[in-house]
């Protein structure tokens, strides 16, 4: 059992407005989003911008130039046509985005794709985002909530599971993902992580 990290961010499946695209673009792009970074603030006087990719390795976002950006509640499409490693991240340079002034506009914004556009995985490899929102339960059926997000720690990762108003406590717990000694199985139908884990067990 795997656990693949090219995503470190949540999934959403809102359907907002879509500009600038047909009904059949329209259709596309209302399926799950997967978001891979965050433009950030303006960089140089040609409407360069700061990137924080959350992809692992993080120059993976660049394997998809055009991206989805959510834009005042719309979804618009994005070429990242330049971009340039530097010692504290990347900048990029967004196609017909010259000017300082209009590409200004851009910082902050999340850059995503299709979920649909993602590699597939092994069986029993997992992305992120898909660990997301998974119920947890140990061996004797009790209840831990439901994991809110993942951090990587370097040794293993981890994941941080929120109470939930069914769950057994109102802990937060953080569950090392170990393979075999601590996930004990993975139910991506039924969305539920059965866990070797007692519940007074401290972090």
């Amino acid at each position: 059992m795997h656990l693949r990290l090219p995503l470190k961010f949540n999934f959403f499946t809102e359907k907002v407005a879509i500009s600038n695209s047909s009904e059949r673009e329209s259709e596309a792009l209302n399926h799950k989003k997967v978001v891979l970074g965050q433009l950030g603030k303006l960089h140089g006087i040609k409407g360069w911008l700061r990137l924080s990719s959350f992809t692992n390795p993080t120059e993976n976002i660049f394997e998809y130039p055009t991206l989805l950006a959510e834009i005042d509640n719309r979804w618009q499409v994005l070429e990242i046509d330049e971009y340039r490693q530097q010692s504290n991240g990347f900048v990029v340079h967004i196609k017909g985005y010259d000017e300082p002034e209009i590409a200004r506009q851009l910082s902050g914004v999340r850059l995503a794709i299709n979920s649909q556009l993602l590699p597939k995985l092994d069986e029993d490899s997992y992305y992120w985002y898909e660990l997301e929102g998974m119920k947890v339960v140990n061996l004797q059926g009790k209840n831990f909530g439901q994991v809110s997000s993942l951090l990587e720690t370097g040794a293993n990762d981890v994941l941080v599971v929120k109470p939930t108003a069914d769950s057994i406590d109102a802990r937060e717990r953080l569950i090392p993902y170990i393979a075999d000694s601590v996930i004990d199985h993975i139910d991506s139908e039924e969305r539920f992580i059965k866990v070797n884990w007692e519940a007074d067990y401290l972090e």
